[in-house]
């Protein structure tokens, strides 16, 4: 045992002189990833690095276990969710959330949260009319708007007399003049995101309706975020144009939940005056008696106050807030976003230190959290490859699935309970789904995990070659590998399966052999590389070699695994993300709910 410990502690590979099965005995006693520890500090810590030495050739790299009796975190079964932004009314697509194949998208990646809010939730006003198109407006000759309104109408109408959910088939000219509309607003919008001055929008009774017909038929769970931006003379919140939604919302008995206001650190650049984190309590406090006043709403949850990224003085906006609300919310929200979206390049999705950024913004949360409300859930809200809308060819790529698929897994670790992705359709380029309604590359990395991924999170171990870092240098980890139960609504698998989900960020193959009590068990592999001939900046992506696709507007493909023979190599290829499911393991943690 001192010889297996002092091997442990040097990083050293195991010399010739090593007895037989010493590599198998190591390979529990080495975390790969510290957000897998056992310990109350899981994830506060660096990720082991596993690296090849200079002169070692064909050997395999790595030894992987995963502690299968207990889960380290349970997260939400909602745990990767959803966020439209209000631009959507801007630009025209609200009035076609009800296509079938958008929906068909949806239900792919339900159940979770769907979550309307975004820059523009501070310029929203609601108003109880059934808008009648003559009352739109936009760009255009008027031949275009004329063709487009009546679109629109005799859609109302063909929805209006639907029972249940309501199903649009609309037709291809009617959804190339929303294209050309929403080009034109994109530039529109975009002015406003840079200049930071944003117009009002109106929000009328019948694009409510749409709006909640979507995330109702989709099996998504709506939270609407409200104007916090109509304030009183003496800075207290105008509650008047919400109280008329809530009340038109209760009278549908729509189910949503509730939050108030959209990154409040930025409200003096947006008005001019700023609102303190004591004044938000108050004002959540204000939301949550009339939620209690409104029966349907008595008893909504309530999430807030979807702060910016933690700096100092958005850390004193949180603790005052905390102070004042923090037993008000059901859950403390913030955003973060990784990139400037106009400065981005491709290899800076391939950086470890911007994957590693988002663990110190977990930890000042915590710390405020910890000092106020113990054990309050926290959500990661609006988050985003690129700030600004992203870009074309990057946030919208291949590329761009590195940082998503490491955000999941480094939230799920820390225990964070939900992660919102912005958008699921939207102006600019950080959307799962393009303009066009097709599924871009991290739509189908996120149908993926919800396929495959349960919210019972597991430590891993690891033991392999280990590479010395010279002083002072700090060695990043390109090698990410997460563990879950397999997902309890995937019947292709018996309850006690695990999934592992690897990000190889080396420009080199990496092997993994299992040991353990995942030693010699099938593997079911599910490897995601880019398609065609852009390579990362592909914004189509094959599965085992087979280019994904949905089958027709109401029918996702497939998603078929690659059977890997029990106790064989996994070999990771360069830049890819991949889904490993060990079956049959029957995991203590994984049999039951």
């Amino acid at each position: 045992s001192e010889l297996i410990r002092g091997f442990l502690l040097s990083g050293m590979p195991c010399p010739s002189s090593c007895p037989p099965g010493l590599l198998a005995l190591m390979a529990p006693g080495l975390a790969l990833m510290a957000t897998f520890s056992l310990s109350s500090q899981a994830g506060d810590r660096r990720a082991l690095p596993v690296e090849k030495p200079a002169g070692v050739k064909g050997r395999t790299l790595i030894l992987l276990d995963v502690n299968t009796k207990s889960p380290v975190r349970i997260i939400s079964e909602n745990f990767l969710s959803l966020q439209l932004d209000p631009s959507i009314i801007h630009d025209g697509w609200l009035d076609f959330l009800s296509s079938r194949r958008l929906v068909t998208l949806a239900r792919g990646l339900a159940p979770a949260f769907l979550r309307f809010a975004g820059k523009r939730t501070d310029f929203l006003q609601f108003h109880n009319v059934k808008n009648p198109a003559k009352s739109r407006g936009g760009p255009g000759p008027d031949y275009y708007l004329k063709n487009y309104e009546d679109d629109i109408v005799r859609s109302d109408i063909a929805l209006d007399k639907q029972k249940g959910c309501k199903i649009a088939q609309h037709p291809d000219i009617m959804l190339e003049l929303q294209r050309e509309k929403a080009a034109q607003m994109h530039l529109v919008l975009l002015k406003e995101q840079f200049s930071n001055t944003y117009s009002n929008l109106t929000l009328t009774a019948r694009s409510l309706d749409k709006l909640y017909n979507f995330a109702d038929c989709s099996g998504l769970h709506l939270i609407f975020a409200l104007n916090a931006l109509r304030r009183n003379p003496n800075n207290s919140w105008n509650s008047s144009n919400a109280l008329s939604l809530l009340k038109y919302s209760a009278s549908k008995k729509y189910n949503i939940s509730w939050e108030l206001g959209n990154e409040p650190n930025n409200y003096r650049t947006l008005i001019g005056r700023s609102v303190n984190g004591s004044q938000l309590g108050k004002d959540y406090i204000q939301l949550r008696s009339l939620l209690q006043l409104i029966r349907t709403y008595s008893r909504a949850n309530l999430y807030g106050p979807n702060i910016g990224r933690p700096r100092k003085n958005v850390i004193a906006l949180l603790e005052g807030f905390m102070k004042v609300a923090g037993s008000t919310v059901d859950a403390v929200t913030w955003q973060h976003y990784y990139i400037d979206g106009r400065v981005a390049k491709v290899t800076d999705f391939l950086k470890t230190r911007l994957l590693d950024t988002l663990s110190d913004q977990i930890r000042k949360i915590q710390k405020v959290l910890n000092m106020y409300t113990p054990g309050k859930k926290i959500w990661l809200e609006g988050v985003g490859a690129t700030s600004a809308g992203g870009m074309n060819n990057l946030s919208d790529s291949y590329a761009a699935g590195f940082l998503w698929l490491n955000t999941l897994g480094l939230l799920a670790s820390q225990g964070i309970d939900v992660v919102v992705r912005h958008s699921f359709l939207d102006h600019g380029h950080n959307h799962l789904v393009d303009q066009n309604f097709n599924p871009l590359p991290d739509y189908w990395l996120s149908l993926l995990y919800k396929r495959l991924i349960g919210p019972k999170v597991l430590a891993i171990h690891v033991a392999g070659l280990q590479r010395k870092p010279r002083p002072g240098r700090v060695i990043r980890d390109k090698l990410r590998i997460y563990a879950h139960c397999t997902s309890y609504h995937n019947h292709n698998y018996v309850r006690g399966s695990i999934t592992l989900y690897i990000i190889n960020l080396h420009r080199s193959r990496k092997k993994i052999k299992l040991a353990g009590t995942l030693r010699d068990k099938i593997v079911h592999q599910y490897l995601l590389q880019p398609y065609g001939k852009d390579g990362l900046h592909s914004k189509s992506v094959q599965l085992n070699g087979q280019p994904l696709a949905m089958v027709d507007d109401g029918t996702l493909p497939e998603l078929k695994p690659r059977p890997l023979r029990a106790g064989r190599t996994l070999v990771i290829p360069p830049l890819t993300m991949s889904f490993y499911v060990v079956k049959n393991v029957n995991a203590l943690a994984c049999r039951y709910r």
